[in-house]
């Protein structure tokens, strides 16, 4: 072997995975024979929807953590003696922790790979918990939940990234909704179990997620595309034949993903003056775009605030109208995951955003006319149901299309050669005015209700004509042919 052969060798032994696919199944070695290779690929193949139901662990571990505050407020409280601005920095802190999660994801994903990166992400979420689940003051209390913040903010960039990868073109947009419908799943399953155990027992609890991801993550392939781009030819090919079946015959798809890595590889640095070029530009945009209005129509401050409104109307137990709400998310979420690869996303984003709009205006309305009307006057009684019927309809229409989709649109858009830096940014974007939109909500809601659900209604106005003025269709579409209605 000359020298340069050695030194070609070291440079992939460098740039191999942080965490291997595992020793189940070979990854394509040339040593093995033809024979020996193949059987291990066909008696070992596994489904994409298997590899999407592991990573999924992820999304419901970060839908634990926003649910995790609604039903522990009054026990925490109470226990550890905090005022009510306390409380609202623990629950605000998972956001901070998610932005500073979220500057790192994308070079964290890139550098290590995408089952790295959830690796990676797992660690500080179990210790969060378990520092939570002992806290005696807020100083363990406030290091578990930023803790918790920063491995959310790396999955949820990294979870719909490498479902868009190693998706099949025609389930890509069903299996990329999987992500938002697991969240929607995971503030379930914290509101379900919050009415029956105690705040510390929930903690544990919460750990279980991230415990089961870790070794989940040995028994699936590695992002194909991701591979590819690190110039791991062998595993790449390997790797895309487990996830799409023996029988399949992969030439097409390989060597449209080996031409679209080599067109990239031509400028692998991006400069600042290249974002003025449209290839560049426009993606980041759309995908930033839809993140942050995904946050400015107000669901994250309706959600969090729900129990208010419950109240307002009249609803005895609040935390069961909650757990209610979550439950018609998953649902909605589940109809959605249904339709998505079969509708379209920008019909969807539409009727979605066009829903949202309807639903607040109606409950801003209610919300103004209760402020003229007797509170002992049956006219107020329906008002308050018509706001509770308003916030749940918005919560529905949200879940259909501008819950998911964003983050899928996210996922398939951005360049191969800008998607960690330009990842990175949309989901800081969308965790930063996240935690904007829920430190303001209650005090808007106190300034006036009817106007606060006029400033959500605005901007949901708003998405309708960003969404049919720049959001391309991607439905049925490669990840690389979607790069070519940009240039």
């Amino acid at each position: 072997m000359s020298f340069r052969e050695e030194t070609e060798e070291g440079r992939n032994d460098l740039r191999r995975p942080f965490l291997h696919t595992g020793s189940w199944y070979r990854m394509g070695s040339r040593q093995s024979s033809m024979l020996e290779s193949s059987q291990v690929i066909r008696d070992s193949s596994i489904s994409v929807l298997a590899c999407v139901l592991i990573v999924a662990l992820g999304p419901i571990q970060f839908g634990f953590t926003c649910g995790y505050s609604s039903p522990t407020q009054v026990a925490i409280t109470k226990d550890l003696g905090l005022t009510v601005s306390e409380y609202s920095v623990f629950g605000s802190l998972s956001n901070v922790g998610a932005m500073v999660g979220a500057i790192a994801s994308g070079q964290i994903a890139e550098y290590v790979g995408r089952k790295g990166s959830l690796m990676i992400a797992a660690i500080p979420n179990i210790i969060g918990w378990l520092s939570i689940s002992v806290a005696k003051d807020t100083s363990f209390l406030y290091m578990g939940r930023l803790l918790e913040g920063f491995g959310v903010g790396i999955i949820s960039y990294t979870v719909p990234v490498y479902i868009a990868e190693i998706a099949p073109q025609n389930m890509r947009g069903a299996l990329g909704s999987v992500n938002q419908l697991s969240v929607t799943i995971g503030i379930m399953l914290a509101y379900l179990l919050g009415l029956f155990v105690p705040w510390r027992v929930l903690a544990v609890l919460g750990v279980l997620p991230c415990t089961l991801l870790i070794p989940g993550l040995f028994f699936i392939p590695e992002s194909p595309r991701w591979l590819a781009k690190m110039g791991l030819t062998d595993d790449f090919e390997t790797s895309l034949q487990v996830l799409r079946g023996f029988e399949t015959d992969i030439t097409v798809e390989v060597n449209e993903i080996k031409r679209s890595v080599a067109s990239s590889s031509k400028r692998s640095a991006i400069r600042f003056v290249d974002l003025k070029r449209r290839r560049y530009y426009f993606p980041l945009m759309v995908g930033i775009g839809l993140l942050v209005l995904q946050q400015l129509g107000g669901i994250n401050g309706v959600l969090f605030y729900s129990s208010t409104i419950f109240e307002s109307a009249g609803v005895t137990s609040s935390n069961v109208a909650t757990f209610g709400v979550g439950v018609v998310q998953v649902v909605a979420t589940a109809v959605a995951t249904w339709l998505v690869d079969k509708s379209g996303r920008r019909l969807l984003l539409m009727i979605s955003s066009i829903g949202m709009t309807i639903s607040l205006v109606i409950v801003a309305v209610a919300f103004f006319l209760k402020e003229y009307v007797s509170p002992d006057s049956n006219m107020y009684n329906i008002l308050s149901m018509v706001s509770v019927v308003g916030v749940v309809a918005m919560v529905i229409a949200c879940s259909l299309g501008m819950g998911p989709i964003p983050w899928l649109i996210m996922s398939e858009i951005l360049p191969v050669n800008i998607k960690g830096l330009a990842g990175s940014i949309a989901t800081l974007a969308n965790w930063f005015v996240s935690w904007l939109v829920t430190m303001t909500a209650n005090m808007l809601l106190a300034w006036s209700s009817g106007g606060t659900f006029t400033l959500y209604a605005l901007v949901c106005g708003f998405t309708v004509v960003f969404v049919s003025l720049w959001v391309p269709e991607t439905k049925g579409k490669t990840l690389e042919e979607i790069q070519v209605l940009f240039r």
